[in-house]
C-alpha cells in the first residue's frame, strides 16, 4: 500500500493550482501518499482512481466537538466522507484533531470523537481498513531527550494510545526537528538536525541505542512514550516534517532541500529503536501565501503556486 513517502497538501493561498493539477503534480514526482486537513470534497474527487493513500483531517476542534458529541454525526461524517469514496479513493487515516491543545478543553474531546468515528467506520465495514488516530505535536511529550525518556506529558493520551492499540491505529505524529534546532541551536548541531553528513553520534545511555539524526531520536521518544503508556505495538506515523526555504533563522533553500530529501531517503530506514519503514509525510507541498504566522510559515512548500520546484527533490522508489 501506498504511503512511505507522503506530502501534506495545504491549501491556504489565493494562488495555488486546481485540485485536479494538484494530484497529477503529486502523480508525476511519485509522491505515493497525501494528508489532507479538511473532507475536501473537491480534493477527494480528483483523487478517485489516483491510488494515492490519503490521511484526512476532519478539520478543526469545531469538527471534533461535533463527533464526540453525536454517534449519529460521525455516522454521518464517515457516509459523506468515507464511505461516498471508498470504492476509489485509498484513505488510510482519519485524523480527529490536528495539535489539539490540551488546554482549551478540546482534549476530552479527542477520545470520544475517536471512539464515534471508529464505531461508524465498525458498522459500515470500513474499520479493518481505515485506522482512526489523532495528530499530536511533540509537547504531547514531557521529557525527549535522550529519545529513552520521552512520556506524555497529559494523562489522557495514555488513554488514546490504548485506544490506538486496541484498534490498530498508528499515533500520527508531527515532528519538526527544524523548531527543535531553531530554539537551541548552542546544543543541537544543524548537521544533526538536517542530514547532514558528518554529524556527531549521539547515544541515549538509557537504551544503547546511537543516532545520527535529530529525526530519530525525536520519534524514539514517541515510541518510548508509547510503551510507557502501555501500547508499545503502536506505530508512529510522521504526519507532518520539514524545514522552511526561507523566512526566518536557518531558513534557506539549501537546509530545506538537504533536510527534505534527507526525509524522504531515510524513510525506508526506520529508527535505531523501530528499523524498518518509517511512513512520513512532508510539510507542505507549496508555499501558501495566507498562511498566518512568522514568516518562515509561509515558506514550508516543496513547490510554488505555478508548480515549479523550490529547489529540486526526489521521491525515489
Amino acid at each position: 500500500m501506498g504511503g512511505v513517502h507522503g506530502v501534506c497538501y495545504g491549501v491556504l493561498g489565493d494562488n495555488l493550482p486546481s485540485r485536479a493539477d494538484v494530484v497529477q503534480l503529486y502523480k508525476s514526482n511519485n509522491i505515493q501518499a497525501m494528508r489532507i486537513y479538511f473532507p475536501d470534497q473537491a480534493a477527494l474527487a480528483a483523487l478517485r482512481g489516483s491510488g494515492i493513500a490519503v490521511i484526512l483531517d476532519v478539520g478543526g476542534v469545531d469538527a471534533v466537538r461535533a463527533l464526540a458529541s453525536s454517534a449519529s454525526a460521525a455516522a454521518d461524517w464517515v457516509q459523506a466522507n468515507v464511505q461516498a469514496y471508498q470504492r476509489d479513493v485509498l484513505i488510510k487515516y482519519i485524523a480527529v484533531g490536528n495539535e489539539v491543545d490540551p488546554g482549551d478543553g478540546a482534549a476530552g474531546l479527542l477520545l470520544p470523537a475517536m471512539r464515534n468515528v471508529h464505531a461508524a467506520l465498525a458498522s459500515a465495514g470500513l474499520d479493518g481498513s481505515v485506522k482512526v488516530s489523532t495528530a499530536v505535536k511533540m509537547d504531547a511529550f514531557a521529557d525527549t531527550f535522550p529519545p529513552s525518556r520521552g512520556v506524555f506529558a497529559q494523562g489522557y493520551m495514555a488513554d488514546v494510545a490504548r485506544f490506538l492499540a486496541d484498534t490498530g491505529a498508528p499515533l500520527l505524529a508531527n515532528v519538526y526537528p527544524y523548531f527543535a534546532y531553531r530554539d537551541d541551536p548552542r546544543n543541537i548541531s544543524l548537521e544533526f538536525a538536517s542530514f547532514r553528513p558528518g554529524a556527531a553520534t549521539v547515544t541515549d545511555g538509557g537504551n544503547g541505542l546511537a543516532y545520527t539524526n535529530l529525526l530519530d531520536a525525536m520519534v524514539d521518544a514517541v515510541y518510548a512514550a508509547l510503551e510507557k503508556a502501555g501500547a508499545p505495538g503502536v506505530k508512529v506515523v510522521v504526519s507532518e516534517s520539514g524545514w522552511p526555504s526561507a523566512g526566518g533563522f536557518a531558513a534557506s533553500v539549501d537546509n530545506a532541500r538537504q533536510y527534505n530529501q534527507g526525509v524522504i531517503d531515510h524513510a525506508r530506514q526506520g529508527t535505531p529503536r523501530k528499523p524498518g519503514v518509517l511512513e512520513t509525510y512532508v510539510f507542505a507541498m507549496f508555499n501558501e501565501n495566507q498562511k498566518t504566522g512568522d514568516e518562515i510559515e509561509r515558506h514550508f512548500g516543496l513547490f510554488n503556486p505555478d508548480k515549479s520546484p523550490v529547489y529540486p527533490i526526489a521521491f525515489r522508489n
